[in-house]
């Protein structure tokens, strides 16, 4: 929870120059406790493991946050049963006429079609369309990231010779508050074929917050702070590389061994280096959701329109 300082405490512009929130004393007396409210578009073919990484780390927050799973029914999911789909999933026509704090879009495994051969893209372009004016803020990760960077920036995908698979370390570029407490180089999960074309990156529209100079960038962020690009995936369990690992062995892909990840021979022992990054991270985001947004949700748009 933020700091509450008179406004002429000295130590309170400091803090504003830091990026570290310290609360208005009149805003402080008004705010009231809401439970936020997120949005989840699983883009995933299991369902389940990925509502499992993602609501283990949005549970952290002292907040009460309710949360509501979207599906595209443009798409056919063949990974999860339709019963699970239609009990707890709800479709954009169910809520494109709510507001919510924050949406977080998932990758999914199509990293090697054109944008719009996807299937479910136009449906997917609504619901992008929709985050920019009923959402606080929009996380977007791995594939999930590629798609919102060329739909609102319109930066292409690169296509790598070999998969991009392992632990990979990353240099902060920029100090923001969404990575307080983060050291200035980290460690994160990386597993995609393609990256983007930095050359077509507007530096009045996005900056990059981290990168790695064999990688390239890993972490981008609008200008207005509303989206955030993950290309990594910070929501992996110890164990996911090595599964997508023996998966790929198992269709006789040419999927190298993930790099940095495996500490024997016998591709057995792995120790997790990207859990308390995760962690923080999405508490960052939640809190800073949580101060951002407005006490009735139906004033998102009016809030969004001011920043635009």
């Amino acid at each position: 929870m933020p700091i509450k300082l008179p406004n002429d405490f000295p130590a309170k512009s400091v803090l504003e120059k830091e990026d570290i929130f310290a609360i208005e004393e009149k805003r402080a007396k008004q705010q009231d406790i809401r439970p936020l409210r997120l949005l989840l578009l699983n883009l995933m073919p299991n369902k389940i493991d990925t509502e499992i990484q993602l609501l283990r780390l949005i549970s952290q927050s002292p907040l009460q946050i309710d949360v509501d799973f979207l599906k595209l029914v443009s798409h056919t999911h063949k990974n999860t049963s339709p019963n699970h789909l239609s009990k707890f999933y709800l479709s954009f026509a169910e809520i494109k006429n709510q507001c919510y704090d924050g949406l977080i879009i998932t990758g999914a495994p199509v990293e090697t079609l054109p944008f719009e051969e996807v299937d479910y893209w136009q449906e997917l372009v609504q619901v992008m369309d929709w985050s920019q004016t009923n959402t606080t803020s929009v996380i977007h990760i791995c594939w999930g990231a590629q798609a919102g960077l060329y739909h609102h920036h319109g930066i292409e995908k690169v296509q790598y010779d070999q998969k991009l698979f392992g632990i990979y370390p990353q240099r902060l570029n920029i100090s923001h508050r969404l990575f307080r407490g983060f050291d200035d180089v980290f460690m994160g999960p990386q597993s995609r074929y393609t990256g983007i074309n930095e050359s077509q990156i507007k530096e009045e529209q996005l900056r990059i917050v981290a990168a790695d100079e064999t990688i390239g960038a890993t972490i981008l962020i609008s200008a207005d702070d509303h989206d955030i690009f993950l290309l990594g995936h910070f929501e992996y369990d110890t164990d996911s590389l090595k599964r997508e690992y023996l998966r790929d062995q198992e269709r006789g892909l040419d999927t190298q061994i993930p790099v940095n990840y495996f500490e024997d021979a016998a591709l057995s022992k792995v120790t997790n280096c990207w859990r308390g990054n995760a962690h923080l991270l999405y508490h960052n985001w939640l809190n800073d959701v949580y101060q951002m947004t407005p006490y009735h949700l139906a004033d998102i748009p009016k809030m969004r329109a001011q920043q635009a």
